[in-house]
């Protein structure tokens, strides 16, 4: 078969709502998969990446969400792209390897050379067409993309130790309780599809240990925790820690930003990435202005085409605002989220923050935080529709939906 026939397919892992509480109460509102990061639904970045592989024939998505929660933004990013997007429901969690096999009979049915396997919750430049480069002159199974950390850092991830020569994988581990490695998995992987019988494997194996056994009632219920379910296999520790060493999995390095987004304050932090990336590969897509005839915009910021800023505010560096939004006369925002249908009144700051679908902030009032976005309360939260009254100042708080504040709050989660 020519190469340039060659077909790809990306599977793009979204999870569900089994996990996402560390992401309340945005939550609440929308799959956290489609939360906007610098304008765009997260999953978008991962979807929008793929676009750039040569000869790609289908992007599946892969979650435990409702199919009606994913149904309109799929049927409107196919068409945006002209690519296939399929929504894929699992039944239940079968682990990141086992959702792939679960669905192997689908990923299969374009016969496709290569499998992306991305992880949605990550946030980084997608250098997937050069992975699928390296990947083909490795010549193995999979390539995984890492990225050298602080070595502080490093143990709250999947460490690895690759050749430095030949780019294999020689070592992995999960979360590692000791120091192994700077070097970390970025939970983006190309693999052909003999992946599939890997994952197998794991699965047949666990089946004849089981048999084997064949133990004690009391002994089934003891040990039931620890075996997991023949259907349920890790990428990770199941797959690459196994054939680490065997010249079936390689590495490839990105030096570009790389950021895991489990909070609320890691999304603020990683639409700021994303829409300093916008600089190069989507320049259309940032606001610029002077103040003249429309508002000041500094650094990188989006502005949905349906959002009014009165030309007196100052917007940025790192601002994303959503659709219907009303921001109005010397309002100053910097490093913030602002999402649908909220209004921000005259001299309002909005510092740290994000501001949910449909809330109203008063005239002078400020909402702000430090702006640690590891810190619990880091970076200041309002829910849907929270009221915050003409000069009140919230400060490092998140505000669940529905309120209204007419007093200034600290460090505090409001219920």
């Amino acid at each position: 078969m020519a190469s340039s026939e060659e077909k790809v397919v990306a599977v793009i892992m979204v999870g569900g709502p089994t996990k996402g509480t560390r992401f309340r109460p945005l939550s609440l509102n929308i799959p956290k998969p489609l939360f906007p990061l610098a304008g765009q639904p997260m999953v978008h970045h991962p979807i929008s990446a793929c676009k750039r592989i040569p000869n790609l024939a289908q992007i599946y998505l892969v979650g435990f969400y409702e199919e009606r929660e994913f149904a309109l933004y799929v049927s409107s990013i196919s068409n945006e792209l002209k690519i296939p997007v399929r929504y894929l429901r699992e039944d239940k969690p079968h682990g990141s390897a086992g959702g792939l096999y679960n669905f192997r009979d689908m990923i299969m049915e374009d016969s496709p050379s290569h499998i992306f396997l991305l992880n949605c919750d990550v946030c980084c430049s997608f250098p997937l067409p050069e992975m699928l480069d390296a990947h083909k002159k490795y010549g193995g199974m999979g390539t995984i993309l890492v990225i050298k950390v602080s070595a502080e850092s490093a143990s709250q991830f999947g460490e690895l130790i690759a050749d430095p020569e030949t780019k294999e994988l020689l070592h992995y581990t999960e979360k590692p309780e000791t120091f192994v490695s700077d070097l970390i998995n970025c939970g983006v992987y190309v693999f052909t599809p003999e992946v599939f019988t890997a994952i197998q494997g794991v699965s047949s194996q666990r089946k004849d240990r089981a048999n084997l056994r064949r133990v004690s009632s009391f002994e089934a219920l003891q040990s039931a925790t620890r075996s997991l379910p023949t259907d349920y296999v890790r990428l990770d520790q199941d797959i690459l820690s196994p054939l680490a060493g065997k010249k079936q999995l390689y590495t490839y390095e990105t030096s570009d930003f790389w950021e895991q987004i489990k909070t609320p304050g890691m999304s603020l932090k990683c639409s700021g990435l994303y829409l300093a990336q916008f600089r190069f590969t989507s320049p259309n897509l940032l606001a610029s202005g002077d103040g003249t005839k429309n508002a000041t915009f500094l650094g990188d910021v989006y502005v949905h085409p349906s959002a009014k800023v009165h030309p007196t505010a100052k917007i940025g560096p790192n601002v994303s605002i959503s659709a219907n939004a009303r921001i109005g006369p010397g309002v100053r925002l910097i490093s913030c989220i602002i999402l649908d249908g909220v209004e921000i009144m005259e001299n309002a700051v909005v510092t740290n923050a994000i501001v949910g679908w449909k809330s109203t902030i008063g005239r002078w009032s400020r909402v702000q935080a430090s702006g640690d976005y590891n810190a619990k309360l880091g970076v200041t939260i309002l829910g849907e529709s929270v009221g915050v009254e003409d000069e009140v100042v919230v400060t490092n708080s998140i505000v669940l939906p529905n309120k209204t504040l007419n007093v200034s709050v600290q460090e505090e989660i409001i219920l």
